[in-house]
């Protein structure tokens, strides 16, 4: 069994804020990323909070992400707002146009954040938790260096290009929150299974030759697969269209790698924020009374089946955190 430990909160904030800054990253940087590792770490996927925030400590350390970013914000549009992250994180923009971008939405119905230049956006959910707060319906989309096939025996051509979207479902209801990627799995799930050594479900990966293989080890010499074949494939251009397409931003077959080199990978990132209608309409109510049937029938409501109030502590491997530890100096 993995060892672990466990953090409370304000614990697990001191030590992640303190690793950002001895990993060189500025104070805004650090506060932007902290804040996103901890909602991905509290309501996310388990590897999208500490275990990739360590992605971002090595990237910061290698020269893949600018420590001391000057994000670079524009308005095209009344309701379409830009970041230049400058070589920076994706967050720290976000967070820059976060106010504009509620009021774009609350006052046009519908607004559009786009950003380029920048590192990946790490868990998509935590952009479209935090819209579903301010009653905002949103999507958002991302992508980053070339990892998946569109078909087996195909170049990498995608990144994973995941899409995450959010409704909010009223009261004290959780949002609703779909965060999934157009590939078979998660890249991070490759590289957890060939640290410890375990077969991968067949369908998710191809080895260098194009084969299907079952041997992470040797799928991260080859490439990712679409879930669902030429579909998952489609969403994934799709995705790669919203975000590098609207942004600017790297394609994924140009982008480099988001864990090597000292390259940014420069990709892109998008988000849309839309208005539920009018207040009056009752339509965040009547969301929130159809996630509930659909529960009733048995069906899985992600973001809200079998959610928990976020926990108050946290539990890291003991790896993740002996790491954190080495960088928090």
């Amino acid at each position: 069994m993995t060892e672990s430990v466990e953090l409370d909160l304000e614990q697990a904030e001191a030590l992640a804020l303190k690793a950002c800054l001895g990993a060189g990253a500025n104070a805004a940087s650090a506060r932007a990323l902290v804040d996103a590792t901890l909602s991905a770490a509290r309501s996310g996927p388990n590897t999208l909070g500490f275990p990739h925030m360590i992605d971002y400590l090595n990237s910061f350390r290698e020269g893949r992400i600018n420590c001391d970013p000057q994000p670079k914000l524009a308005r095209p549009f009344p309701a379409f707002l830009t970041s230049d992250a400058d070589g920076g994180i994706a967050q720290l923009g976000f967070d820059l146009a976060f106010s504009d971008l509620v009021e774009a939405a609350r006052n046009f119905g519908i607004a559009i954040f786009t950003g380029a230049n920048g590192y990946t956006s790490g868990e998509l959910g935590y952009y479209v938790r935090r819209l579903a707060e301010k009653g905002l319906v949103s999507l958002a989309a991302t992508n980053a260096n070339a990892m998946v096939a569109a078909n087996a025996g195909g170049p990498a051509v995608y990144s994973t290009n995941p899409m995450a979207f959010g409704f909010p479902l009223g009261g004290d209801k959780p949002p609703l929150v779909i965060d999934q990627s157009a590939s078979a799995t998660a890249y991070v799930n490759l590289l957890i299974a060939a640290r410890e050594g375990r077969p991968i479900p067949k369908g998710w990966a191809v080895d260098a030759d194009g084969a299907d293989t079952e041997d992470a080890q040797k799928a991260l010499g080859g490439a990712l697969l679409p879930f669902g074949g030429r579909k998952g494939a489609n969403i994934a251009l799709m995705v790669e269209m919203l975000s590098a397409g609207l942004s600017g931003g790297f394609w994924s077959l140009d982008a480099p790698h988001f864990n090597k080199g000292d390259a940014s990978p420069s990709v892109g990132f998008t988000v849309i924020a839309m208005m539920p209608g009018p207040a009056e309409n009752g339509l965040v109510a009547r969301a929130g009374d159809q996630a509930a049937r659909l529960q009733d029938l048995g069906v899985h409501v992600p973001g809200v089946t079998g959610r928990k109030a976020p926990p108050m502590t946290l539990t890291l491997p003991r790896e993740i955190f002996d790491t954190l530890k080495r960088f928090a100096v």
